[in-house]
């Protein structure tokens, strides 16, 4: 199948990639303020271990394809590829668990395949999805949130659990705790308000410190949306399908529940996944309908992987497999073309 290629006419606007890259990492400001203050100093450590891991693997395959690694770098998308990667590792990963996954992202991920704007996945799904699957239990050593009894750690701690070749970390088992996400998809006893009586980390709505990490993202997306850096429709798409799929089979407060719709939209990556990956340019759904398609499609895989899946959260591996259906997405939903009384899909027939 020959890739569709959008018509004109096309029009030109302020945002070039160094621009959006920018407004992008802006825009993801609130929400590193917001893990940070929840799961400690581990998620600023990891965004500048992350960083300089891709900068540093960018410029190496630069230097071999032959091509300037000043003019490339310097468009942000490492650095945009590094944040995202950070901001879903957990905050204690240690060192060579984010090498391994962030040199995936950019060598194999996105240079591979010829650098930006050639990458059929998203990048750093494409790198945590490798973490997940090799070192689950390094990915899931989340700690509790700021505010509830427990570990509150300092800056020293964090760092001397990330590279503990410094120093004499913390012992992550005596310390982590299970997200909301899995909580509440291993539980098949109790009802809403008993799991949350025994698990003081579910909070009222969709988990402590979660539901204020997913409002710090919405307002990052909200802001990016008032820039115009990419438009409404994979989001809104994403998070009405997700609310449809959690209001029909939300099952009450009954033990057999499976999360309210505010439960689902605002815990684990909803709204970082919402307005920060799966509005990539490069490897989502280009056209108006085809975006809206895409993430609905997106929302419907991601409730479908929490709920009856083996992970408790499903973004990345949702975002990976529309980014493969993308291409077919916008073959079936081209726009109308002036001049034309209906799309054309695909290439004339000939005789």
């Amino acid at each position: 199948m020959t890739l569709v290629r959008q018509t004109s006419p096309h029009a030109r606007g302020p945002n070039s990639t160094q621009q959006v890259m920018k407004l992008l990492l802006i825009a993801a400001i609130p929400g590193i303020l917001a893990q940070t203050w929840f799961f400690g100093w581990g998620a600023l450590i990891n965004l500048v271990w992350c960083s300089l891991i891709a900068l540093g693997a960018e410029a190496l395959i630069l230097k071999i394809r032959n091509r300037p690694p000043g003019f490339f770098l310097s468009d942000g998308s490492a650095i945009v590829t590094a944040v995202l990667m950070a901001l879903a590792l957990p905050p204690f990963a240690p060192w060579w668990l984010t090498l391994t996954g962030v040199s995936f992202a950019i060598i194999i991920g996105k240079q591979l395949y010829g650098g930006l704007g050639n990458n059929p996945f998203n990048p750093a799904m494409l790198g945590y999805v490798l973490l997940l699957i090799s070192f689950p239990q390094e990915m899931t050593q989340w700690l509790a949130p700021n505010g509830l009894e427990g570990y509150v750690g300092s800056f020293a701690d964090a760092f001397n659990t990330i590279f503990p070749i410094f120093g004499q970390g913390v012992q992550l088992d005596a310390i982590s705790m299970a997200t909301p996400l899995d909580i509440v998809r291993e539980n098949s006893t109790l009802t809403m308000a008993e799991l949350r009586e025994a698990n003081d980390a579910l909070g009222t709505i969709a988990g402590r410190g979660w539901l204020w990490v997913n409002l710090a993202y919405l307002l990052g997306g909200l802001f990016m949306l008032y820039k115009k850096v990419f438009t409404w429709h994979a989001p809104v798409g994403m998070l009405v399908a997700m609310t449809v799929m959690a209001t029909l089979f939300w099952g009450g407060i009954g033990s057999g529940s499976n999360g309210s719709p505010l439960f689902h939209l605002f815990s684990g990556a909803t709204m970082l996944g919402a307005f920060f990956i799966i509005t990539d340019p490069v490897s989502s759904a280009t056209s108006t309908k085809g975006r809206l398609i895409f993430g609905a499609l997106i929302g419907v895989l991601t409730y479908v992987i929490r709920t009856w899946g083996g992970y408790p959260d499903g973004v990345a591996f949702a975002t990976l497999l529309l980014n493969m259906a993308a291409p077919t997405i916008d073959y079936y939903t081209q726009p109308r073309t002036y001049g034309h009384k209906k799309a054309n899909k695909g290439l004339p027939k000939t005789d």
